[in-house]
């Protein structure tokens, strides 16, 4: 099969076009051609040499995929050979064909292409786990993303707005910060000339919000403590402002706060299907109902890889970049 392999850790051009042999599913398994496959953060770190894949996963990046399946055991998940399916993956998703726990599948939603398929598994798992499962995202709490125009932003301000919440957001630019108001955030917020932690604050009435949804670290964490509600829950899932920050102990004491974090991709079989299990029941009835929709920035085909990477890196998307796999 056709894959686009990481030759060695470095810049995107480390991309490279290879042939593999085409994977066989195991015990519970189903194989999947691909026909689309979703880009992702930790798919740049991981070509950089700063993500390893867990042990007996692929090396190939590609966390998400959407397509057909071929083979395996299909009905391990509810499904049969040939039906249409998204699937979160372990690696491997940047390739014409892979394995993957059939209970990691969720069909494609009626109406929907598989760009736009692929561009659900990775970003839905990783907001209901964080959001709603670590940050325990209450009714008539409040959220604030951080980085509302990613492709994890876009889905945790999509799926908390339309579950009633109220839910706010941060942007690099006013463009950036218009998308993520129309996509239902009450209001987003430009980092580069506002203060968001005095913004938060004043916008719900010196409360602060319940949950922050912070892919950023580094020293954003004295502002988001700062705005967040008494007993607020913050979640770190990135770290793209570094991995150090100055953390004011005594504002987590008097006021109860949770500080969190975690990483989907070592999580295990069981935990992966269980969140699929609770997209299914809760998120996927929203997107057949036209409330939740898909953001797609740009789609490359699988050999442009590297340009896709360059596009994650340069942070001027909004939504989701997806690879295209013509068979």
């Amino acid at each position: 099969m056709r894959a686009i392999e990481i030759s060695r850790p470095g810049p995107p051009e480390v991309l490279q076009a290879c042939s593999r042999p085409q994977p066989t599913p195991g015990g519970g398994e189903v194989l999947i051609r691909v026909r689309a496959a979703g880009v992702n953060r930790p798919d740049v770190l991981q070509r950089l040499g700063q993500y390893r894949a867990p042990p007996g996963a692929s090396d190939l990046p590609g966390l998400e995929v959407a397509g057909e399946i071929v083979d395996g055991d299909a009905q391990a998940g509810g499904f049969t050979v040939g039906d249409r399916v998204c699937a979160l993956t372990p690696g491997g998703g940047y390739a014409e064909y892979v394995c993957v726990p059939a209970v990691h599948c969720l069909p494609i939603p009626h109406g929907w292409s598989d760009v736009e398929g692929a561009s659900l598994p990775e970003t839905c798992f990783t907001v209901w786990s964080n959001v709603f499962e670590r940050g325990r995202l209450a009714a008539g709490e409040s959220l604030l993303v951080q980085g509302g125009s990613s492709g994890i932003g876009v889905t945790a301000i999509q799926i908390a707005s339309a579950l009633g919440h109220r839910v706010f957001a941060t942007a690099g630019s006013d463009d950036k910060c218009r998308a993520c108001e129309q996509l239902g955030a009450e209001r987003a917020i430009n980092y580069r000339e506002a203060d968001f932690s005095t913004e938060v604050r004043s916008l719900t009435d010196g409360r602060g919000v319940d949950v922050i949804l912070d892919m950023v670290g580094g020293d954003y964490l004295p502002r988001e403590i700062g705005c967040l509600a008494d007993d607020g829950r913050l979640v770190i899932i990135g770290l793209l402002g570094g991995a150090q920050a100055q953390v004011p102990l005594a504002q987590i004491l008097l006021r109860r706060l949770t500080l969190t974090g975690s990483t989907l991709r070592p999580r295990s079989i069981e935990y992966k299907a269980n969140l699929a299990q609770a997209l299914r029941t809760r998120v996927w009835p929203l997107i057949e109902a036209g409330t939740i929709r898909p953001i797609i920035h740009a789609s490359f085909p699988l050999e442009q890889a590297a340009e896709a990477h360059r596009l994650m890196e340069s942070s001027t998307h909004i939504g989701k970049i997806v690879l295209t796999v013509q068979s």
